[in-house]
This record gives structure tokens, sequence and C-alpha cells, in this order.
């Protein structure tokens, strides 16, 4: 079993930034990709960025190619998404999730955090 907490949320003002952070436990977290999704209320869970086990290749979705990004400290055993440059619609549940290949597809991740708010207001 993976252990996630995520943090770091809270309430930005359009324009502004946040970094959360995806503490993992219980397993080596270097034998992991690990991704961030979200969800907005009456959406479906939506894929935001990912990044392999070394954290040398990453990918995101198109809306926040640019203004996010994500980074791996396997040391800390810790994901971040960097989220700069915030809009209203980035305003959501972010949760962080860990399986072996990386994925963009939510239903592929097994382990996933309790996910953290983030609400951007214009």
């Amino acid at each position: 079993q993976v252990q996630l907490v995520e943090s770091g949320g809270g309430l930005v003002q359009t324009g502004g930034s946040l970094r959360l952070s995806c503490a993992a436990s219980g397993r080596t977290f270097s034998n992991y990709a690990m991704g961030w999704f979200r969800q907005a209320p009456g959406k479906e869970r939506e894929f935001v960025a990912a990044c392999n086990r070394s954290g040398g290749s990453t990918y995101y979705a198109d809306s926040v190619k640019g203004r996010f990004t994500i980074s791996r400290d396997n040391a800390k055993n810790t994901v971040y998404l960097q989220m700069n440059s915030l809009k209203p619609e980035d305003t959501a549940v972010y949760y962080c999730a860990a399986r072996t290949a990386v994925s963009t597809t939510p239903w592929h991740y097994n382990y996933w955090g309790q996910g953290t708010q983030v609400t951007v207001s214009s």
C-alpha cells in the first residue's frame, strides 16, 4: 500500500500562485509514477500533470501547460505541483495519485490521496 497526503491548497486571487505537496509513505516512492488530477463540482476528475519515476519525464494537460510544473523529490518521498497564473477555472479539489507506470488516465491509478481544495477568486 501507498499512502498519499496532499497539502498546500487554499484561496488565492486570479493570477496568484500556490504550491501543492503530496507526501507518500508505505512503499518505495521512487518505484511509482505520480500524477495530479482535479475535480470541480459537477465535473469528472481530470488529468492535470504527471511525471515518471525519476521525474525526468513530465506530462501536462493543455489547460495548464506553461502555468503548472510537476516535480518530485525522491529523497523526501514528495511530489509537488507549482501552480502559477491561476485562473478561476482552476478551482477544484486537487488529488495526487500513484501507479507503477506513468499515465494521464485517472482510473489507471491505484493509490489516491484525500485531496486538497484550491479556490481561485476572480
